[in-house]
């Protein structure tokens, strides 16, 4: 049986200030963000970045496009995932989500619509080291409306499981995931 991980929360407006908070932590914590960094850090803003997925119609290679939504995201506290992987995983949450205009808000904030609750485990096996991830989507409830799960596989250098994941790897997870929710939110509209 595989020892449990510990809870990190993302609160979204937080994200990169919460990962980088992320080194000092013991395994029992759960992070808030704007206590790791004194105050409320300002929302991330909706800019794009080089970005490995194929652009989209209307966009030039290396952006996403945004999408037309209300909705209003709030990350859970992740299972499963340390800190050194989480690190990468929520910064590029919070950007790829600016980037295709998708509102995220902060832990508490009431004002939420949707609730992302992540699930992750790491295997090694033959070379290669497997990321399973599953994120429930539900609204304010607790009712899940949405599921997006996968995996992400990356060559092994002979370590095991979390310690043989790579920041790239999250952040293809964190890619896929939002382009996935930003997929569902647009079919969602009409």
């Amino acid at each position: 049986m595989m020892p449990r991980a510990p809870h990190i929360v993302f609160a979204a407006a937080g994200l990169v200030g919460a990962a980088l908070g992320l080194a000092g932590c013991t395994s029992s914590q759960v992070l808030e963000p704007t206590a790791l960094v004194g105050t409320p850090p300002a929302p991330a803003s909706p800019t794009a970045f080089p970005l490995a997925t194929p652009a989209a119609p209307g966009t030039t290679p290396g952006q996403v496009a945004a999408i037309a939504t209300d909705a209003r995201v709030q990350f859970a506290p992740v299972v499963g995932a340390p800190a050194n992987a989480a690190t990468p995983l929520a910064g590029r949450l919070s950007a790829r989500a600016g980037a295709h205009g998708i509102a995220l808000v902060g832990t508490g904030d009431s004002s939420a619509t949707l609730v992302m609750k992540g699930y992750f485990s790491a295997i090694s096996d033959s070379g290669q080291t497997t990321v399973i991830y599953v994120w429930d989507v539900t609204d304010p409830a607790g009712t899940r409306v949405h599921r997006i799960q996968g995996q992400a596989k990356a060559p092994s250098s002979g370590a095991d499981g979390w310690d043989d994941v790579r920041p790239a790897t999250m952040e293809s997870i964190a890619d896929e995931t939002i382009d996935r929710l930003a997929t569902w939110l647009s079919g969602r509209q009409g």
